[in-house]
């Protein structure tokens, strides 16, 4: 079976596109669940690349279980925390204690994500080349 690996990586840049195009036209936690979807995408193209199988949808799990001569900065883990917030509570309304997701979610949080999600897909890629 051929390795799809490039087949995510190109899809994360997409999503990454969309979270853009979401931001531009204010629909901000769109945006924001794209940018999680673009960053886990991402590194799971890394981890097929390294003919690894992977599951589950926690970046910075998914960045811990790399093999170990892939050195991981500290600031991409905290990045991905930060986007393993946005999985659930920007899709449904119950996902915040009051309102729906696109009351809760802002240009701040959409702009952060974008800037997180194509920083963890700049380092996912230099370890592709």
């Amino acid at each position: 079976m051929a390795n799809r690996y490039l087949d995510w990586l190109n899809q994360a840049k997409r999503d990454l596109s969309q979270a853009e195009q979401s931001h531009h036209s204010k629909i901000y936690e769109w945006s924001c669940f794209a940018c999680h979807q673009a960053a886990e995408k991402a590194v799971k193209s890394l981890h097929l690349y390294l003919n690894q199988e992977v599951w589950g949808h926690v970046i910075a799990k998914l960045l811990d279980e790399l093999p170990s001569h892939i050195q991981v900065p500290d600031d991409i883990i905290e990045k991905a925390h930060v986007l393993d917030a946005f999985y659930i509570a920007p899709r449904y309304p119950n996902g915040h204690p009051e309102g729906a997701p696109f009351e809760n979610y802002g240009s701040l949080q959409s702009s952060e994500a974008i800037k997180y999600a194509g920083e963890i897909i700049e380092f996912i890629s230099s370890k592709l080349a």
